[in-house]
């Protein structure tokens, strides 16, 4: 008799679960906030031909001379920032900047690694080398990032006309990058 009430006991609890319907079940929400930052970012470094803009051999005689052409030459720097992220990217004015050479309007020169003979270059934002490269925000080239790493060309000129001893000229020229 005890098997008979424990088998309807348990048919009648499976019953009762049975009839028990989900519209009668109870629930409640609550909301996640999820969040991040994406920070503004930027990288400038050595581009194409390990960040060196080699102007080739002047020729102050001839090709070069007072009634010759200018020498041009191009480099490559490679800049990198978050996506959309604006940024500025300023020169310096050298190691060996002339008499007169501001931020805003560098007067840049090489120096003759033997003497010391120096011989003028400019360096320009566009290929038409209109365009002064300098070190304040606004002589620098704006920069919109795009997440990935971009070459930025910086183009140069050594003016004709500079009656210099022959020899190696170098510079170096500090590129920075302000985001």
């Amino acid at each position: 008799m005890n098997a008979i009430k424990t088998a309807v006991a348990a048919v009648t609890a499976a019953a009762s679960l049975a009839a028990f319907s989900p519209a009668e079940a109870a629930t409640s929400t609550a909301n996640l906030n999820v969040t991040a930052n994406v920070g503004g970012a930027c990288s400038i470094g050595s581009g194409i031909g390990g960040g060196t803009l080699n102007f080739g051999t002047y020729d102050p005689v001839i090709v070069n001379s007072a009634l010759g052409i200018d020498l041009f030459g191009t480099g490559a720097l490679s800049v990198q920032c978050t996506l959309l992220g604006t940024a500025v990217i300023t020169l310096g004015q050298g190691l060996y900047p002339s008499s007169g050479s501001t931020d805003a309007a560098p007067l840049r020169r090489m120096r003759n690694t033997a003497s010391a003979d120096y011989l003028a270059y400019s360096l320009y934002q566009d290929v038409t080398r209109l365009i002064v490269w300098g070190n304040t925000a606004g002589t620098g080239l704006p920069f919109l990032g795009t997440g990935l790493p971009v070459p930025v060309l910086v183009y140069g000129t050594v003016p004709r006309g500079q009656n210099v001893p022959s020899g190696t000229y170098n510079d170096t020229v500090v590129a920075t990058i302000t985001f």
